[in-house]
């Protein structure tokens, strides 16, 4: 306490100065607090939306290897093609693969494009006109240009998404989920430089159009896994002379229709089977005609539907899953 007497009065000025100083200490450590309260409530709920949604536990490429292995319990996969776009959530983007995810257990198919100062995007269309608010092609645009632009939904709306990088997908994707990468216009060393460099191979499948890109890969990665276009039994021994394991593919064998005997043939290989649903029969209009056609495929030996509509496929396969599975292991959330 400190005193101070004002000459020639008989009036005493007092100052607490210890009383100041705890008080101010005393905000300070409030405020400190306070932080700590929203620091804890921004973790939370990430940790929260995190745990929040359906996710595949594969640690590393042995695992990814097993899990696509073809066994007479597997489990019905579904893939969304591009992600499975819906309204208010836009095709390859990373909002609508999480959304997806609080629905089922699922992969997607993504694609992998070139900017004009080398950076590798995701991006269906070489064109930006459809799928955002910009205009004219990707190659003619920098990285810095490109991620400006807001995706748009399958209507046509804008929203508040942007282009992603497929270096933050695949970062993204890790302890979640498995990319399949479509093959367009990224130069095979690039692309095969970027999943080494984020340690990839334990969360990607690569589509190879022809027996000879799946080598390359296989030559200078044993670890890489590939989608791998099957669709004749001539194709089937192509793959297998070029010395890759079929423990490393998984087998895409195009559209519905006449593959039963190429399925059973690849299954006593241990490969799963991807068919492709969008072209046939998610354009026809008779809702019950559709829907029983999906839950059919996997009866007659699909492991893997490829689809832009998840929701309506998962609904229908979904009662045709094992209650066990040696899988069940990789299967993890809700």
């Amino acid at each position: 306490m400190k005193t101070l007497q004002a000459p020639g009065e008989d009036i005493s000025l007092t100052c607490d100065s210890t009383k100041a100083l705890l008080s101010g200490k005393l905000l300070n450590h409030r405020l400190i607090i306070f932080v700590l309260f929203i620091i804890s409530l921004m973790v939370s709920w990430k940790t929260f939306g995190q745990n929040n949604i359906n996710t595949l536990k594969i640690k590393n490429n042995k695992e990814l290897q097993e899990f696509f292995r073809y066994t007479t319990d597997r489990v019905p996969l579904m893939c969304g093609h591009r992600g499975g776009a819906m309204i208010g959530y836009p095709e390859n983007c990373i909002s609508t693969f999480e959304h997806t995810l609080t629905k089922m257990h699922a992969f997607f198919e993504v694609d992998p494009r070139l900017t004009k100062d080398s950076m590798i995007v995701i991006m269906h269309d070489a064109t930006l006109d459809r799928t955002t608010n910009g205009t004219g092609k990707i190659a003619d645009y920098t990285w810095e240009e490109l991620k400006k632009l807001r995706l748009k939904d399958p209507e046509g709306n804008v929203t508040d998404n942007h282009i992603p990088l497929l270096e933050d997908i695949l970062i993204w994707a890790k302890g979640k989920t498995v990319l399949m990468l479509d093959k367009k216009d990224v130069p095979v060393p690039m692309l095969l430089k970027l999943i080494e460099t984020e340690h990839a191979e334990d969360r990607i499948l690569i589509s190879t159009y022809a027996p000879e890109e799946a080598k390359f890969y296989y030559e200078r990665n044993p670890k890489l896994m590939f989608e791998a276009f099957i669709k004749t039994e001539e194709a089937m021994r192509e793959y297998e002379a070029t010395g890759v394991p079929w423990k490393n593919i998984v087998a895409y064998l195009s559209q519905p229709g006449g593959r039963k005997s190429l399925m059973e043939q690849l299954h006593s290989k241990y490969v799963m089977c991807i068919i492709y649903t969008t072209p046939a029969f998610e354009k026809i209009k008779d809702d019950k005609e559709r829907l029983s056609a999906y839950p059919q495929l996997i009866r007659n030996g699909a492991d893997i539907i490829l689809s832009d509509r998840v929701f309506e496929v998962e609904e229908t396969i979904c009662p045709l899953r094992p209650l066990k599975s040696s899988k069940q292991r990789f299967f993890s959330g809700k």
